[in-house]
């Protein structure tokens, strides 16, 4: 069964539990727990193949779980009555490669979602993506492609066109990493004006400092597993697992 029967708690936005996924004899995910309150910022760090970006996408079902159980906003993620295209409106997700369509404008791209899946009409749907551009700072960029901006500012756009969907989460894997250094600061500045407007958020990231500053918890995932979850002052300052201490020895921030 990938689908507990209890119910899921109230407390909870997100709440995956015991999440597993295997690609033939490769078990990525080793039974995870996930769980996120209404508001939270949560950061997942640990190396390269550690689960963190497989994670995210089970929990919107870009990949499905080869067990466990995901309730999102007390809606059981995988039910196969759960109208999933519907879900992925509520689950927001936000791709390191940004995802864009490259022959449409930012405009274009917001709007696309909101036309097809959500079934606005054309103004409409314009309205919605120009009020979350200029959420992001680029409401003079409407009318630009994507070749002719920078990384970014076509993440923003991407962020831009997850928001505009009206999600209850947004998931971010690996935001920043596909950007020049100068570039990661306009795309965190956006990511802590979510953060106080009450967005919830999951973010996959190696940008430890920022996961120290502003985060409300932090997950270290190793080998598939949670190996250590806590406040960020307390897992970056004394963690307790060994794992942990050497993970964040090795990397600068």
């Amino acid at each position: 069964m990938l689908s507990a029967d209890a119910s899921p708690s109230r407390a909870l936005l997100l709440e995956a539990r015991g999440v597993r996924k295997t690609y033939g004899a490769n078990e990525v995910l080793k039974g995870v727990d996930l769980l996120v309150a209404p508001g939270e910022m949560v950061f997942l760090i640990g190396p390269s193949g550690s689960g963190k970006s497989t994670l995210l996408r089970c929990c919107n079902r870009l990949e499905d779980p080869s067990g466990g159980s995901i309730w999102v906003g007390g809606v059981d993620l995988l039910s196969p009555k759960t109208d999933i295209n519907r879900m992925r409106c509520e689950v927001g997700m936000v791709f390191q490669s940004f995802n864009l369509y490259p022959h449409l404008t930012a405009l274009g791209n917001v709007t696309l979602a909101l036309r097809k899946a959500m079934g606005k009409s054309r103004e409409e749907a314009e309205r919605i993506a120009h009020a979350n551009l200029e959420r992001v700072d680029l409401a003079d960029k409407a009318r630009a492609y994507p070749g002719e901006l920078s990384g970014g500012q076509q993440q923003r756009v991407a962020i831009a066109r997850a928001l505009a969907l009206e999600p209850k989460i947004l998931l971010m894997d690996e935001p920043t990493s596909a950007l020049d250094p100068e570039l990661v600061g306009s795309v965190l500045a956006v990511v802590r004006g979510l953060r106080k407007s009450g967005m919830t958020m999951v973010i996959a990231s190696h940008e430890m400092r920022f996961a120290r500053e502003a985060a409300d918890r932090v997950l270290f995932l190793d080998g598939g597993l949670v190996v250590e979850d806590g406040p960020p002052a307390a897992l970056f300052a004394d963690p307790k697992e060994e794992r942990t201490r050497r993970f964040l020895r090795d990397v600068r921030y």
